[in-house]
C-alpha cells in the first residue's frame, strides 16, 4: 500500500484521496455468463487515455490498488484501497468495487458508504479526550480510505459478505492539526478499523457495524517525535490498517492486521459480531506484552533490531489456509510502491504460528538486515521484452475458486515512472489477476503471466522445444528484474539462463531442468503484439530462489 511513502512523493498529486458527498452512481446491470469462446483481452495496460470517471465502463481492472476478493452469489467481488489515476474516484463513494464471472472481465460496482463513518470521530475525540487533548472538529479530520478486505462468512445460517475496512487520520497527535500544517513534533493520528455486511453488494446495500479496532502504543502517551523525517521512534506498536480475515476450519475468526509499525498482529474475533472477543482497553500501554495481550498476539515483523525496527517496509498481510497442503500462509508485501514492491511468504501449521520461510526462520523473529527474511520471494518487480515492465507489484488477495479447486493470486502493479513519456506513469495502476501452482513440498508459486482463463489443452513435451525468456526473482532494491534468454533442445539440453539435462511430465505438467521442478501452464503471452497464447513456467530452486519464465519462439 505504502501510503506514507506516496505522501512524500509526486505521485500524491495522483493517488491522494479525500470525502465527499453521496452522489448518484448507477448499480450494475445484469451481465451474461463468460463467453464460451476464448478470447484474449485487449485492452492496453497504460489506461491513462481512458482514466477519466465517464470511462470507468471501460477500466476492466484498470486503477485497482490493495484489492481483496471473495465469490458470492455467482460473481468475484473486488474492493480497493481508494486511488485512481487523476483522482478519478473522487466523489464517488469509497471503498469502490468490481465484480467477475470469469475473473477475467470485470464491471465497476459502488463501495460501502460515501460518508465518513461518524463512528471514527466518535472514536477519535473519545480517545483524545482520555488522553487530555482537545477534540479534533468533524470538519477538520484528514480522512484516508485503505484496504479493505472481503469474505463470505455463514452467520446464523445466512451467507453474507463481511468487509473489514481501514480509516487512517491524517491530523497530528498533539495540536490535531492536518499534516499539510506546520510538523508539531507529534506523530500522526491513530487508524481505525472498522467492519460493515451486506448481502447485496451488487446494489451496494451495506450495513456499517462500527468500530473493531485501531493503532496501539506501547509507549503509552508519549507521542513525541523528534523530526517529521524521523522514522525510527514510531509511536504505535499496532498500526491499524491492512486487515486480513480467516475463519479456520475449526470455525475460529482471526483478524490479522498492522502495517509498517513493528509488525503484524493477530486477534480473536466473536464468530456473530466480527468483533474482538476480548475487551480491548486504552489503545496504549507502557509495555509490547501488556499490548499485545489484548490488541493481537505479534505473529511478523520485517526487522527485529536497530534503526528501522520500529518502522520497516512491510505491510499488506494476507493470509489462507490450505487443506491439501496442512498449512496457513501468511504472504506480506516488502518494500516501496514506486519500485521495489515485492511479496514474500512463510507459512505454519498452526493458526497462531510459527510462521516459518522456506529456511525455517520464525518470521516473527524479524531480522536484523531489512533486505533478508521471509523467503521464497514470490512476485517483484519485472520485464519481459517488449514491454515497460511492471514495478510496485504486491499488495495482494489470495483466493481460491470453489468449483475446480485453482488458487489465484491478486494484487495491482505499476507501470514504471516516465513509460510513455508520462512523468506520472508509476500512478497507473492495474489490477493482475495470476494463477497459483504449488510445488511438490507445499509452497505457492505464482505463474508470470496473468490469468485469462486459457484453454489448457495437453501441453506436450514437444511443444517446450525452443526459446524462452526466463526470469530470476531475487530481490534488488529499486531495481525490475529482467528476462535472459533461455533454450531448450531437442536433444533435452538448456543453455542460457539455466544449464543442464531437462525432462517433463506431461501429466503432472511440470519441467525439471537439472534439479529445478517448474510448473507449466498455458497462458496468453500479455507483452506480445498482438497478445498470443503461449507456455509460461514457474517454479522454487533448491535454495528457495523464484524462477519465471515463458516461451517466445
Amino acid at each position: 500500500m505504502k501510503k506514507f511513502i506516496w505522501g512524500l512523493s509526486a505521485l500524491m498529486m495522483f493517488a491522494w484521496i479525500g470525502c465527499s458527498d453521496k452522489g448518484s452512481d448507477p448499480t450494475p446491470g445484469p451481465e451474461p455468463d463468460p463467453d464460451p469462446d476464448y478470447v484474449i483481452p485487449d485492452y492496453a495496460d497504460d489506461y491513462s487515455a481512458i482514466s477519466s470517471w465517464e470511462y470507468r465502463g471501460q477500466w476492466n481492472l484498470a486503477n485497482v490498488h490493495d484489492p481483496s476478493v471473495a465469490y458470492y452469489n455467482g460473481y468475484y467481488y473486488m474492493y480497493l484501497t481508494d486511488a485512481s489515476y487523476g483522482n478519478a474516484h473522487e466523489g464517488h463513494g469509497h471503498f469502490q468495487g468490481k465484480r467477475s464471472k470469469d475473473l477475467v472481465n470485470w464491471n465497476w460496482v459502488g463501495g460501502p458508504f460515501y460518508n465518513p463513518p461518524t463512528w471514527v470521530a466518535d472514536s477519535l475525540n473519545a480517545i483524545r479526550v482520555r488522553m487530555d487533548l482537545a477534540p479534533i472538529a468533524e470538519a477538520d479530520i484528514q480522512y484516508g480510505y485503505w484496504a479493505p478486505v472481503v469474505r463470505k462468512v455463514n452467520v446464523g445460517g445466512k451467507e453474507i459478505l463481511r468487509m473489514y475496512y481501514s480509516v487512517i487520520i491524517d491530523n497530528y497527535i498533539k495540536t490535531g492539526n492536518p499534516t499539510s500544517a506546520n510538523f508539531d513534533g507529534s506523530w500522526t493520528e491513530r487508524a481505525f478499523i472498522g467492519m460493515c455486511e451486506s448481502t447485496d453488494p451488487a446494489g451496494a446495500q451495506w450495513i456499517d457495524k462500527g468500530f473493531v479496532t485501531c493503532s496501539s502504543s506501547d509507549k503509552g502517551t508519549n507521542y513525541t517525535r523528534s523530526a517529521y523525517n524521523s522514522w525510527n521512534d514510531a509511536y504505535f506498536y499496532y498500526n491499524a490498517i491492512d486487515p486480513t480475515y480467516i475463519v479456520t476450519p475449526e470455525g475460529s475468526h482471526y483478524l490479522i492486521y498492522g502495517s509498517w509499525h513493528s509488525g503484524i498482529a493477530l486477534l480473536q474475533l466473536d464468530e456473530t459480531t466480527g468483533k474482538p472477543i476480548n475487551d480491548l482497553g486504552e489503545p496504549y500501554a507502557d509495555n509490547a506484552e501488556d499490548l499485545a495481550a489484548r490488541y493481537g498476539k505479534h505473529i511478523a515483523t520485517r526487522i527485529s533490531s536497530g534503526y528501522w525496527s520500529r518502522w520497516q517496509g512491510s505491510e499488506g498481510p494476507e493470509i489462507m489456509y490450505n487443506e491439501d497442503t496442512g498449512y496457513y500462509y501468511l504472504f506480506m508485501a516488502y518494500g516501496t510502491l514506486a519500485v521495489d514492491y515485492n511479496t514474500r511468504v512463510c507459512r505454519s501449521k498452526n493458526i497462531e504460528g510459527p510462521y516459518l520461510d522456506f529456511y525455517g526462520n520464525d518470521v516473527a523473529n524479524g531480522y536484523a538486515d531489512g533486505n533478508k527474511g521471509c523467503y521464497p520471494v514470490v512476485t517483484h518487480p519485472y520485464q519481459f521484452n517488449g514491454h515497460s515492465g511492471w514495478v510496485g507489484f504486491s499488495h495482494n488477495a489470495v483466493f481460491q475458486n470453489e468449483s475446480t479447486g485453482d488458487w489465484f493470486y491478486a494484487s495491482q502493479a505499476r507501470l514504471p515512472e516516465g513509460t510513455n513519456g508520462n512523468p506520472y506513469a508509476n500512478a497507473i495502476m492495474m489490477g493482475h489477476v495470476h494463477k497459483i501452482r504449488w510445488t511438490e513440498d507445499g509452497w505457492p508459486v505464482i505463474m508470470p503471466e496473468r490469468y485469462t482463463a486459457a484453454p489448457q489443452e495437453t501441453i506436450t513435451e514437444d511443444e517446450l522445444v525452443g526459446s524462452w525468456e526466463h526470469i530470476t526473482l531475487k530481490f534488488e532494491r529499486s531495481v525490475m528484474q529482467k528476462s535472459v534468454s533461455l533454450t531448450l533442445s531437442a536433444n533435452h539440453q538448456a543453455s542460457g539462463a539455466i544449464t543442464g539435462t531437462w525432462s517433463y511430465d506431461s501429466a503432472k505438467k511440470i519441467l525439471t531442468i537439472g534439479d529445478t521442478k517448474l510448473c507449466v501452464e498455458r497462458e496468453a503471452d500479455w507483452e506480445a503484439n498482438p497478445r498470443v497464447l503461449t507456455i509460461v513456467y514457474s517454479g522454487l530452486t533448491n535454495d528457495g530462489v523464484t524462477y519465471w519464465g515463458k516461451k517466445v519462439e
